[in-house]
């Protein structure tokens, strides 16, 4: 295997914030929540052609808000449930993650200037976007999707 040299570090600017939806932190019930992602002044409205014809939009945003002290390397129980497994940070989706990023799917309600209107972002107001993406359907999993029984039930009050 070749061997591959890893930059001291990655730097990324966002491209944009979180405008509106929720104010404070919260696990679930992200469905309903409307927020507008408002691309930063250095985009034209050009950088948003055509995303109008996609129903879902994958956003790819930094959990700011989570202190550095906070973020784990480790196993740890999925929300601090001991009821639930010991699992490795990489196998939860939690906000504590080593690089402190975060991915959503979410609805597409509109395309305004510089402005994505969106509905089940899972980022606060003031979030930093690191990236928009369409969805598309090929990019979705293929064959069989299985996950364990305590992710089903944390997922139960999510939306």
């Amino acid at each position: 295997m070749a061997e591959h040299s890893t930059p001291a570090e990655v730097v990324s600017e966002p491209v944009g914030r979180v405008v509106g939806g929720r104010g404070e932190v919260r696990d679930d019930r992200w469905g309903g929540v409307t927020a507008v992602i408002r691309l930063d002044g250095r985009f034209g409205p050009d950088a948003l052609v055509g995303l109008d014809a996609f129903s879902h939009v994958e956003v790819v945003y930094h959990f700011d808000r989570v202190p550095a002290e906070k973020v784990e390397t480790g196993a740890r129980h999925p929300r601090g449930n001991t009821d639930w497994p010991l699992v490795g940070i990489f196998a939860q989706r939690g906000k504590n993650r080593p690089n402190r990023l975060g991915v959503s799917r979410c609805r597409l309600v509109r395309v305004d200037g510089l402005d994505v209107h969106v509905e089940g972002l899972d980022a606060v107001d003031g979030t930093p976007v690191l990236d928009l993406k369409p969805y598309l359907d090929e990019f979705g999993p293929r064959g069989t999707v299985t996950q364990p029984a305590w992710a089903t039930e944390i997922m139960r009050a999510y939306h």
